[in-house]
């Protein structure tokens, strides 16, 4: 026979039960009203483009040419901003403010206009800078029961957007550059695109005490860039660096806000969860660590690392106003987290032989 202590906390349990499962299922609809955005805004893009700009930025789901992506200026396959007429490119913009959270597209945009800059700094360059040499590249058929994906890249930019039969949004690797870091000259002087991305880890690292910051700052010479490059799939670097644990509560704050707002490039159900996986992963398990000086101007590193992803960040070219910065899912990237799920699905139901 229950006890009134021993009522009260059943009640309790099956209220925080009925709000986690209501929290559950609205971010659950938030996703499916997303993906459903993401795949009109594709197909509308996609119905605006010539017989020849399909041929040219259609690809097969399982097409290896999915995983081909980088974000130094070179030749890419897909549909570039260049070749769109007006109507294009309003299905294009319509896209990307769809697939971007309203501030993840303007910090696009700032780094397609860099290109400018930088035309105007390397004078007959090797380089083509051009602002309208970003490339949009579909895979597969988008539906909500289709598997398909969305490739958005150029210089400095690399966006990757995997879905699978309707079980998830898969946004990683998502990467973004900016050169210069800060523009010292011309119209656009003092533009920072990247600012709270480097201000934050600097913030962190600068209010560590003195046993902190021996946990967190690794005495090596700064890497030239991020680690793990374009490579197509990571596994996480050597266990260094400061526990998340470890930190004071206004540190750990700092440090929520530094992934928040990677995380908040995305739209806000992709964002949100992001946020809960790692949160269901253990914050505990994140480890920050920065090699280099701490003062603005000099050359830096950081990255943050949990148990499922990956944040790298550096500013070491071109004088340390150069940045390069990552995010990268263990398992998730590409979507190869929502493909393995969706096979063990179709195994469990109809045994692993089963060909679809």
């Amino acid at each position: 026979m229950f006890t009134p202590s021993l009522h009260r906390l059943a009640q309790l349990l099956l209220a925080l039960a009925t709000v986690l499962l209501t929290q559950w299922a609205t971010a659950q609809q938030a996703r499916i009203e997303l993906t459903q955005d993401m795949v009109t805004a594709t197909n509308a893009f996609l119905s605006s483009l010539s017989e020849f700009q399909r041929g040219k930025g259609s690809y097969a789901f399982d097409d290896e040419e999915r995983l081909n992506w980088h974000f130094i200026p070179r030749d890419r396959n897909g549909v570039p901003i260049k070749s769109m007429n007006e109507a294009q490119r309003a299905a294009a913009a319509t896209l990307l403010q769809t697939f971007f959270s309203a501030k993840g597209y303007r910090k696009s945009e700032i780094v397609r206009e860099l290109e400018s800059v930088l035309a105007e700094i390397e004078v007959n360059g090797r380089f083509d800078r051009d602002p309208e040499l970003y490339y949009l590249t579909v895979f597969g058929t988008p539906g909500m029961e289709s598997d398909w994906a969305l490739r958005y890249e150029g210089h400095h930019q690399a966006f990757n957007w995997t879905f699978v039969r309707g079980l998830g949004i898969a946004s990683s690797p998502q990467f973004f550059g900016s050169n210069p870091a800060e523009v010292r000259t011309g119209a656009k002087r003092g533009t920072r695109v990247l600012s709270a991305e480097e201000d934050l880890a600097r913030d962190l690292v600068t209010s560590l005490d003195v046993s902190q910051a021996a946990q967190a700052v690794l005495q090596m010479d700064v890497p030239r860039d991020i680690f793990t490059a374009a490579e197509v799939e990571v596994t996480a670097m050597e266990d260094s660096g400061i526990s998340f644990a470890d930190l004071s509560s206004s540190q750990k704050q700092t440090l929520i806000s530094l992934i928040e707002e990677l995380a908040s490039t995305q739209p806000t159900a992709i964002a949100e969860e992001r946020m809960a996986s790692i949160r269901a992963d253990g914050m505990d398990g994140i480890k920050f660590a920065w090699i280099g000086g701490t003062e603005r101007g000099e050359g830096h590193y950081y990255r943050v690392q949990g148990p499922g992803f990956l944040i790298e960040y550096d500013n070491t070219q071109n004088g340390a106003n150069h940045i390069h910065l990552v995010w990268r899912d263990f398992d998730g990237d590409f979507g190869r987290d929502l493909i393995r799920m969706h096979y063990q699905a179709v195994a469990a139901e109809f045994g692993s032989g089963h060909q679809h």
